[in-house]
C-alpha cells in the first residue's frame, strides 16, 4: 500500500492501542516501537525505541478521558519526535478533546480548544488528522493543516442497509439546532424528511424539549448527533419524540461516544431501542450494553493516512 520516498512510522499513544494497531495493519505495518509510562509523582515519562530520522510518523491518540493525562502524553509524544528529527510528525485525534469550549459564552470564558490547537502546535506537530470537531471553525485554531474527517461517511452507509432509501415510514430527526446541518446530509442520502428539537439549555449538560419541528407520528425516527456525552440531550429528545410526538421507534447515532457519568444508565432506560456510534473513543467493557452497536473507524483513518503520506487528495473522503 505504501510505497514511496521515506520510511512511515506509526505510533500509538495508551489512550486507544487497539484503533492503532488496526490502523497500522490496515497500512501492512507494525506499531513502533516506544513505551509511556509514569513517574511514582504521577509525570507521564515517553521513550521512542526505535530511530524515526526523516521519518514521516503518525501518532494516534485521542483525548479522551482521562482528558488530560492522554493530551500531555499526545505533547510529550510528539516533542520526543520533533527532538529525534523525524521528518513530518500527523497528530492523529480521532477525538479532539476540549473542542466543546470553541467560544466565549459568558464574560471571562477560555477559549479552551484555542489553548489545545497552540499546545499541539507549539509541540512541534506539523498536521492534524481528525474527525468531527465539535465546531468545524476550529480548524481554524491551528496554524498547520488540519484534515477534519467526516463520521456520517461511515454511519450514512449503515443507515442506508438498516432503513433503505425513500422510506415512508422514516424521519432523520436533529437533536438540537446546532446538529441541523449533519442531519440534511442524513435526509438527503436517505430520501427522508427532517425533524428537528427545539431545546432550552438551562446549564451544561441539562436541557430541556421545548418543541417538536415536523411529523414525525408513526414512524422509526433517527437522530443525528456529533457526540453523546451523559446523554441527557438524547433521552430527553426520544422521550419527548414518543409521548409528545408519537414516534413509532427512536434511533441515535453519533460519532464520539464520550459516554460519561450517567449515560450508560440512561440509554439502558429510554425510549432508545439502538445507539450506534464509532470507536474513535474506546468503549470500555462496563459501558457495552446491548443497545450499543460501534462501528470501526479504522478504514477510513488507514486511507486517510496512506493519502497523506502519499501527498494524495483527502477530500474524496468525505463525500
Amino acid at each position: 500500500m505504501i510505497s514511496h520516498g521515506k520510511n512511515i512510522k506509526i505510533f500509538s499513544g495508551t489512550a486507544h492501542p487497539v484503533l492503532a494497531t488496526q490502523i497500522a495493519a490496515g497500512l501492512g505495518l507494525t506499531l513502533g516501537e516506544s513505551l509511556v509510562s509514569n513517574f511514582s509523582d504521577g509525570e507521564i515519562s515517553v521513550s521512542i525505541n526505535e530511530t524515526v530520522r526523516g521519518s514521516d510518523v503518525f501518532v494516534i491518540q485521542p483525548t479522551c478521558a482521562p482528558v488530560n493525562d492522554n493530551l500531555i502524553e499526545l505533547l510529550i509524544m510528539i516533542d520526543a519526535f520533533r527532538r529525534a528529527s523525524a521528518g513530518r510528525i500527523t497528530a492523529v485525534i480521532p477525538y479532539l478533546g476540549y473542542a466543546r469550549q470553541d467560544r466565549k459564552t459568558k464574560a471571562r470564558d477560555p477559549i479552551s480548544a484555542k489553548l489545545v490547537a497552540d499546545l499541539i502546535v507549539a509541540g512541534g506537530a506539523d498536521r492534524v488528522l481528525t474527525m468531527d470537531l465539535h465546531a468545524a471553525q476550529i480548524q481554524g485554531f491551528f496554524n498547520i493543516p488540519v484534515d477534519n474527517l467526516l463520521g456520517t461517511s461511515l454511519l450514512i452507509p449503515h443507515a442506508i442497509e438498516k432503513f433503505g432509501v425513500g422510506s415512508e415510514d422514516v424521519c432523520v430527526v436533529s437533536p438540537d439546532l446546532g446538529s441541523v446541518v449533519r442531519a440534511r446530509k442524513f435526509t438527503e442520502r436517505l430520501d427522508v424528511p427532517l425533524a428537528i428539537i427545539d431545546k432550552r439549555r438551562q446549564k451544561a449538560n441539562v436541557s430541556e424539549v421545548m418543541n417538536i419541528i415536523g411529523d414525525v407520528k408513526d414512524k422509526r425516527v433517527i437522530m443525528v448527533d456529533d457526540l453523546i456525552d451523559t446523554a441527557g440531550t438524547l433521552v430527553n429528545a426520544a422521550r419527548a419524540l414518543v409521548e409528545k410526538g408519537g414516534a413509532a421507534e427512536v434511533y441515535a447515532c453519533a460519532t464520539h461516544g464520550v459516554l460519561s457519568g450517567p449515560a450508560i444508565e440512561r440509554i439502558q432506560q429510554s425510549y432508545i431501542k439502538e445507539l450506534i456510534i464509532l470507536d474513535t473513543i474506546p468503549l470500555k467493557p462496563e459501558k457495552a450494553i446491548d443497545k450499543i452497536k460501534v462501528l470501526s473507524v479504522a478504514p477510513l483513518f488507514t486511507e486517510a493516512i496512506a493519502r497523506t503520506y502519499e501527498e494524495v487528495s483527502i477530500s474524496p473522503l468525505f463525500s
